[in-house]
């Protein structure tokens, strides 16, 4: 049964199982239907060394930022943990220690590998 249904788009699972019309992955709690494209369709956000990014990572800094509106400025090295991807120009919202919430761009960011 397992050899028919699609890989989990979230975690790559083999292990899926359909529940009424969604399918869902055991392994990260991830339910889509199985028609739809689901990651596929969110456009995938990269550091600037080319890792795909996803909620929850912790990304560092490699470039010192000016904060702007203030005389505050992100070093570079700063390590920024649990981002959320969002769409718009800066693609990752973040709070940042002794600075607080932000949106950063991915450009600016090196996924620390865990």
């Amino acid at each position: 049964m397992t050899d028919t249904l699609p890989p989990c788009p979230e975690c790559a699972s083999v292990f899926t199982y359909q529940v009424d019309a969604l399918l869902t992955c055991p392994e990260c709690g991830h339910e889509w239907h199985p028609g739809s494209a689901g990651a596929a369709d969110a456009p995938e956000v990269r550091d600037s060394v080319g890792n795909v990014l996803h909620d929850g990572d912790t990304v560092t800094v490699i470039k010192d930022l000016k904060v702007k509106g203030s005389s505050l400025v992100v070093k570079v090295g700063t390590k920024v943990r649990g981002i959320r991807l969002v769409d718009g120009d800066h693609d990752i919202d973040c709070k940042i220690p002794g600075i607080g919430q932000m949106g950063l761009k991915s450009q600016f960011v090196k996924k620390v590998s865990d």
